[in-house]
């Protein structure tokens, strides 16, 4: 027997998603009209763990990788929210409370991030004629020597939705399910 989608999942994964995602443009915003585009950094802290808040623009995605591939990575966020979709409400993933939150998160990144890639949040570099087709970071943290790449609050959404994803996917599967598999072969 499938497990059906409770009616409060809709709601939780909307709710959680909305914050998620007002939560990151609303930081990036209020960033970026704070301190300005490139390089204007607030200290926060200053030990051998140095927090700031330093704007910049990433032109690519995962730690600057893929620079100028915004168009590509805006598909692929596209894909990836209709995928989410899909899983959660087609594939009745909602019946489990954990997942709708691991994948609402994942949900408010990527809209957050699909959002600066369109070039939406109207930020012009100096030398552009038109706004930048890239995602605005401000998070920065330093620990020792290392220095962390800069980030946003949608990218810490996306990575503790997959971290949630990837603790489930050590869950045992209960018993009926398990056999249930075996006898569907």
């Amino acid at each position: 027997m499938k497990p059906t989608v409770p009616r409060n999942r809709i709601p939780t994964y909307a709710a959680i998603t909305v914050v998620a995602l007002a939560t990151d443009l609303g930081s990036k915003e209020w960033a970026f009209q704070t301190l300005g585009l490139h390089g204007r950094s607030r200290t926060l802290i200053d030990t051998w763990v140095r927090f700031e808040l330093l704007t910049n623009l990433n032109y690519g995605a995962l730690w600057g990788v893929g620079q100028g591939m915004a168009p590509l990575f805006a598909v692929l966020s596209i894909a990836a929210f209709f995928g989410v979709i899909y899983w959660l409400f087609f594939c009745n993933a909602a019946s489990s409370l954990w997942t709708t939150v691991a994948l609402a998160l994942v949900s408010g990144g990527t809209l957050g991030n699909l959002y600066d890639r369109l070039g939406l949040h109207g930020i012009r570099p100096p030398d552009a004629t038109s706004s930048a087709l890239a995602v605005r970071d401000f998070l920065h943290f330093q620990f020792g020597n290392y220095d962390y790449p800069i980030f946003n609050i949608a990218d810490s959404c996306l990575v503790v939705g997959a971290i949630m994803l990837l603790l489930q996917s050590f869950k045992t599967l209960p018993q009926e399910v398990l056999s249930e598999a075996m006898t569907s072969d």
